[in-house]
């Protein structure tokens, strides 16, 4: 085999063979071939999302900046961009190569233009490779651009007489490689003998292979020695997946004694992009761009009652909460308690006040009995207080009369209910102050005074009890990217992920006012749990229409049907005039998006 072909990065998505029959349905051999080619590849940048109601854009440019340029994550400096002239001589000299920035600053649908300037604005800065650029998307100037490169040629000094020292990583660790992170020991599969601290090294990794009983496996037990050699049992599996070229900073027997710490720094990278992990935390928010259009999508007002409904890790509440500006009640939940433990560590780290975290099974969204706030246990003297109140969040009797509900504080000293001045001694209180402390406690007291590892659970919520209701909904997630493997989803599992979202829409129609508005978001490429999700609610619930998105940057739907099983099952997608109205992110497509997929729904007069 020629070296130049063995040592790249030409990965290939091994797909079910009736999963890609499907989507070779859908979305014809060359299209499904181009996205196929898409999701190996990680995004040629990173959207950042600027915490308005602590920072600015340009704030945020500035210290992203010098903490760039102080832990020289780029090897020189040439200098920073921040002033029109140098802006508009740099997009004069360059247009050509930003131009290839996979079409970020091509006219958009709605006229506005990712670019360089905007009403003299600054709205890019340069370190050497490196630009940070706002977002031209009018209303999205928050939104900032971090542009890497890639693919890169990498010469890693072959030759016939001398192998090249290695070393493998599982695909996981690999895919968090390609999005800018180092090498860590856990991620360490195999490697070459006689690896010591200092050497350079070659990164591949080990994809899962097809093996008996249709299972999948990597097939090399950790701590095995590379040959370098095509004896080598794994050497031809690792051709073309070659991900950069780094230092070591342990030695061979280091890597597998080791139980933590960085394994290999990246020195040469395919696709270079800044690690931007825990940086500025509650300034900003790494997140997808279509993630992001989704919370505008949904259009929160000030003063309403938002829920989203599957709410881990907490990106699009807390951008729901700044859309408005932390003036409303936003209702987070999720069926884990570690996860609800993420949502409340991100509203503390974003000075959040307006969300509360609910552990809850979107499958059992709607209450059915008295409801009631539970605490986890907790430690040391407590008192036990309990008081019983109407409330706007309980549950409705079939008569619609308002049902008491009783909050236990078995853990929660009076104190602490009743304020830090203990006025009352905790056993008066208003039942504006009760909410009041309770809405303290539920933040919790953040990442560096928590309160512990309490979540509060929820018995679920009355119907049409919510202004707006998004459901981004569990699902094959066969949109993200860089994926280097796609063969454990079958049609199968695609049709189950689909019953799945079905279901928690319907809970989803029912919490929600006539009036209101549903937004269901999905990161796979799967129509199966995209479109035929929208055509499914609207055969339905006729009380349900499609709603026009603002911003809408995304391509149209899928329009018409497929067949599966040989004809024994149809499903239909969305019909002509639909496809205009929801939002399909193509990660083929200019943008250079993960795949996703957008539907707003308005619910008119309920007739259920």
């Amino acid at each position: 085999m020629d070296c130049s072909e063995r040592y790249n990065y030409n990965p290939k998505l091994k797909w079910n063979s009736k999963v890609e029959e499907y989507f070779i349905k859908a979305y014809g051999a060359e299209h499904f071939s181009r996205i196929s080619k898409a999701l190996t590849h990680p995004s040629c940048y990173s959207c950042i999302r600027v915490n308005t109601l602590k920072s600015t854009s340009d704030a945020v440019i500035e210290k992203l900046l010098a903490i760039l340029q102080e832990t020289r994550l780029r090897s020189s400096v040439d200098g920073i961009t921040l002033n029109r002239d140098d802006a508009i001589a740099e997009e004069n000299s360059n247009h050509k190569q930003l131009s290839s920035w996979n079409g970020l600053d091509e006219v958009l649908d709605n006229g506005s233009r990712m670019g360089l300037i905007k009403n003299g604005d600054v709205v890019e800065a340069k370190i050497e490779n490196t630009s940070i650029t706002k977002c031209q998307i009018p209303a999205l100037d928050y939104v900032l651009f971090v542009k890497g490169s890639g693919p890169h040629t990498i010469e890693y000094g072959h030759a016939d007489d001398q192998p090249v020292k290695e070393v493998i990583v599982s695909r996981k660790c690999a895919e968090a490689v390609l999005r800018g992170a180092q090498v860590f020991v856990p991620g360490v599969l195999a490697c070459s003998a006689h690896i010591e601290i200092g050497d350079t090294v070659a990164v591949s990794v080990a994809v899962e292979q097809p093996g008996s009983e249709n299972k999948w496996s990597v097939g090399i037990t950790r701590g095995t020695v590379l040959q370098g050699s095509p004896t080598d049992p794994y050497y031809h599996e690792r051709s073309g997946l070659y991900i950069g070229q780094g230092i070591t900073k342990l030695s061979r027997t280091g890597l597998f004694r080791a139980s933590e710490g960085v394994a290999v720094e990246m020195t040469n990278r395919v696709f270079d992009l800044p690690s931007l992990h825990s940086l500025l935390e509650g300034d900003i928010f790494l997140q997808n761009l279509p993630s992001i259009i989704t919370a505008h999508a949904l259009d929160p007002q000030q003063g309403e009652r938002i829920l989203d409904m599957c709410a881990a890790p907490g990106g699009k509440t807390t951008a729901i909460a700044i859309i408005m500006r932390d003036k409303g009640e936003v209702i987070a939940t999720d069926r884990s308690h570690n996860k609800v433990l993420d949502i409340k560590k991100l509203v503390t780290e974003m000075d959040l006040h307006c969300i509360t975290a609910f552990k809850l099974d979107a499958l059992k969204a709607i209450c059915k009995s008295n409801g009631s706030i539970e605490f986890a246990p907790g430690h040391g003297n407590k008192e036990t207080f309990s008081q019983t109140f109407d409330n706007s969040d309980i549950c409705k009797s079939p008569d619609g009369n308002v049902e008491a509900t009783t909050i236990s504080h078995s853990d929660l000293t009076s104190e602490e209910i009743a304020g830090n001045n203990g006025e009352n001694g905790g056993k008066y209180l208003s039942k504006a102050d009760i909410r009041k402390n309770i809405r303290r406690l539920r933040n919790g007291g953040g990442r560096n005074h928590s309160i512990g590892g309490r979540v509060e659970k929820s018995k679920g919520f009355s119907p049409s009890s919510f202004d707006r209701v998004l459901l981004d909904a569990p699902c094959s997630a066969l949109g993200l990217r860089p994926r280097l493997f796609s063969g454990e989803e079958s049609i199968e599992s695609l049709r189950k992920h689909g019953k799945y979202q079905r279901k928690m829409f319907d809970q989803a129609v029912q919490l929600v006012r006539p009036g209101g508005v549903i937004v269901y978001s999905t990161c796979t490429i799967n129509p199966g749990e995209n479109e035929a999700l929208v055509r499914y609610a609207l055969d339905t619930y006729k009380f349900l229409s499609l709603a026009p998105q603002n911003p809408r940057i995304g391509g149209p739907g899928l329009v018409g049907h497929c067949e599966l099983f040989d004809g024994e099952v149809v499903e239909e997608w969305l019909r002509p005039g639909e496809e205009e109205l929801v939002q399909r992110f193509d990660p083929s497509s200019s943008l250079d998006t993960m795949g996703f997929f957008i539907a707003k729904f308005h619910v008119g007069q309920k007739d259920l």
